[in-house]
């Protein structure tokens, strides 16, 4: 068939299924309809699949044939370890297409892709589907996995790490790198296979054996595709700049030597960004904030400044940082160490009584902290549990008396004005010289940990609100309101622990978020109910425009203390220094105004995927720790609902799925509406929130996952 006679019929389908007398057909009863010969008809099933791939018509998942939207939607396809994904269209946050198996067209995990809408069976499906019609642009090129070498023929395979990824990749013995069976390695990927063919690939790095101290985590390093080593032109630039403070270094600054300045940090930090001071004058206290001027040593455009926004952010994970910038600066000029001369940022604040900011200034500065101080320490002070080091602190127990003074003042306005607090233990795990997780548990928050973040908080609200009435272009730290659905649902959940909260009609207000928290302070579901009400939230991101932080209730708020550790910190250091040196010309205005949006996104995707990272790298040392207890009994709470499982939840937040099909004294199905699983003879109920027994079945390292069934009796084992 010629091109203009496929072209022609393709308009006479295009426009009989348009006519709105149609009624949606399969394609053998348009066949039919058109008198289509039977040796032609699977050219119509062509021209029927060009224009389903255009956009123009849609097919639903009987096989029939209607009126497509106008076109298709493009976006990037995120598959699940279980076949099916969603397409998370460009620009349209929130409003996820759902992919089945059958639909993914070959698609990978990550890639850009063009779908369709399909329609569905009921109205009431609480998503979109669609179907993936063209594959614009891979989003994978390289995959972490283990190597399994064929014993009697030249080649292997790659198991890849990532479940998503559901095919072996092909490795010809030739592109094997002499990578060894057991061995974890990273391929590159020349070819992505298709219904026939596997992918192929070849290795370009072999991390290790699978079973050898850190190469686990080092697979998530290089899966995540983060940068570990430095450029040897940034290497020798950092070593080249880390020089002592000199005092040309400190000409035109303000000399703050003279102050009683602390840093507080976790006993094993490096990198510190941020210190002290702290006066009293009446009723006023002067808060001064003091940053380490990491611009002083990181010039615009050098290579230092293109690695550091490449990165975005330092990576915190299970047994190891990766830092930002070269530890010759993070660990060395740029922190501040103490008895040692430090250029600085500082904002220095005068603060009432009542917590308002009565006037401030940012300056450029130069400081000598006098301690180096530690949250556990200073909590000891502070709570009279160590007269030792109440005696080797005593000159600066006034002052932090002050701090704590102040920092209860601060934390009770901004609770006032309806800021959430989620006061809830993150998970610590305790790994051995060997990296085995040997214990895992909760950071605790204390006093000191307080006074650190609602100082923190403070300057940067301040500096935020400053530069916006300036009209000075900037980056903000934003947080949007979040879904309405997704606080109903934790409404709904709550009520299983007694518990209520208010949502308006048209507004979302933190402040009933804050009530709940305040309502459930010191109960046993507390770190439960607040992780739950977190991931109710959005995530917050890096804009250029102010839009406010709905989680802090603050109209103005950016990162301004850790620049060692956060681009954007060290971007908006770089404008403040503009505008109080005077350079804040048109020029350099319209210079911020135009790299301000790429600078914001790029910060903004690192972020979320060094989030990523240290996640599974948590997850996976939490598997690995329930490794070996199999058949053990644990107490724990259901905290999540699907309609394949319940997720249970123990103490120590380690959490595991107890599948459908293990529960096995009924039939139950799970009620979306209500979140509950509902037994359909027994009328047995689980809900969320609801304390349980389990007993370990499963703990797959591969996978990540932890696989749980109900257990009854009394004997339990908190973990």
């Amino acid at each position: 068939m010629s091109k203009e006679v496929f072209e022609k019929r393709k308009k006479v389908i295009y426009d009989l299924i348009c006519d709105p007398y149609y009624v949606p057909m399969k394609s053998k009863e348009i066949a039919m309809l058109l008198s289509v010969p039977k040796e032609e008809r699977e050219e119509l099933r062509n021209i029927l699949q060009e224009l389903v791939e255009e956009g123009k018509i849609q097919v639903n998942k009987k096989g029939k044939y209607k009126k497509g939207n106008g076109g298709f939607i493009r976006g990037t396809y995120r598959a699940t370890q279980r076949g099916f994904g969603f397409v998370v269209p460009e620009g349209e946050e929130g409003k996820d297409i759902y992919i089945s198996e059958n639909y993914t067209n070959g698609a990978l995990d990550q890639d850009d892709v063009d779908v369709v809408l399909v329609e569905t069976k009921s109205e009431k499906t609480r998503s979109r589907e669609g179907k993936i019609v063209r594959i614009v642009k891979r989003g994978i090129e390289r995959v972490v996995g283990l190597y399994q070498k064929d014993k009697k023929k030249q080649y292997g395979f790659v198991i890849p790490d990532d479940v998503r990824f559901h095919k072996d990749i092909y490795i010809p013995v030739q592109k094997s790198k002499d990578a060894k069976s057991g061995d974890k390695v990273v391929v590159g990927l020349t070819s992505y296979g298709d219904e026939h063919h596997k992918p192929e690939g070849v290795i370009t790095e072999v991390l290790g054996g699978h079973k050898e101290p850190g190469v686990d985590v080092l697979s998530i390093v290089k899966d995540y595709d983060l940068a570990v080593d430095f450029p040897e032109k940034v290497n020798n630039q950092a070593l080249n700049v880390s020089q002592p403070v000199s005092q040309a270094d400190c000409a035109g600054r303000e000399d703050l030597r003279k102050l009683l300045t602390i840093t507080i940090d976790g006993e094993d930090a490096k990198d510190l960004d941020d210190a002290i001071t702290l006066e009293k004058s009446g009723d006023e206290y002067i808060l001064g904030v003091h940053i380490a001027d990491v611009t002083n040593y990181v010039q615009e455009n050098s290579a230092l400044d293109k690695e550091a926004l490449k990165r975005g952010t330092s990576v915190y994970l299970v047994d190891r940082v990766i830092p930002m910038l070269p530890r010759t600066l993070s660990n060395g000029i740029c922190s501040l160490n103490a008895n040692e001369d430090r250029l600085t940022l500082s904002c220095i604040m005068k603060i009432s009584k009542a917590g308002e900011v009565l006037e401030h200034r940012i300056v450029e500065g130069v400081i000598c902290v006098n301690n180096r101080m530690t949250y556990t320490n200073v909590w000891k002070i502070l709570e009279g549990e160590s007269e030792e080091l109440n005696q080797e602190y005593k000159e600066l127990i006034p002052m932090l008396e002050k701090m704590k003074e102040l920092s209860a003042i601060l934390r009770e306005k901004r609770k006032k004005r309806g800021s959430i607090d989620f006061d809830f233990p993150e998970t610590k795990v305790i790994l051995d010289d060997q990296g085995k997780p040997i214990d895992i548990k909760p950071y605790e928050r204390n006093t000191a940990t307080d006074i650190i973040e609602d100082f923190m908080l403070l300057a940067n609200e301040t500096v935020a609100e400053d530069y916006f009435w300036q009209e000075i272009p900037f980056v903000y730290r934003t947080h949007d309101v979040p879904q309405e659905d997704k606080v109903r649902s934790l409404a709904t959940f709550i009520n299983n622990f007694g518990y209520s909260m208010h949502i308006g009609q048209q507004d979302i207000k933190p402040m009933e978020i804050q009530k709940l928290l305040t309502k459930i302070e010191g109960s046993k579901e507390e770190g439960l109910i607040s992780r739950l009400a977190l991931r109710s939230m959005k995530q917050a991101r890096y804009t250029p425009e102010n839009t406010g932080h709905f989680g802090l209730a603050a109209r103005y708020y950016t990162h301004f203390t850790s620049p060692i550790r956060r681009y954007p910190d060290l971007q908006i250091h770089r404008i403040i220094k503009d505008n109080i040196r005077g350079r804040m010309t048109k020029e350099r205005r319209e210079h911020y105004e135009k790299i301000l949006p790429e600078v914001t996104k790029q910060s903004s995707a690192m972020e979320r995927k060094a989030e990523e990272a240290e996640r599974e790298s948590i997850k996976l040392k939490k598997v690995e720790y329930m490794k070996g207890k199999e058949g053990e009994v644990f107490s724990g709470v259901i905290s999540g609902m699907t309609k394949w499982g319940m997720y249970v939840e123990l103490p120590n937040t380690v959490e595991g799925l107890v599948h459908l099909t293990n529960l096995t004294d009924d039939y139950y199905h799970y009620d979306e509406t209500r979140y509950e699983m509902i037994g359909e003879r027994l009328g047995r109920v689980y809900k969320l929130g609801q304390r349980v027994e389990v007993s370990l079945v499963n703990a797959d390292i591969k996978t990540r996952t932890i696989d749980f069934i109900l257990k009854k009796g009394d004997e339990t084992k908190d973990v």
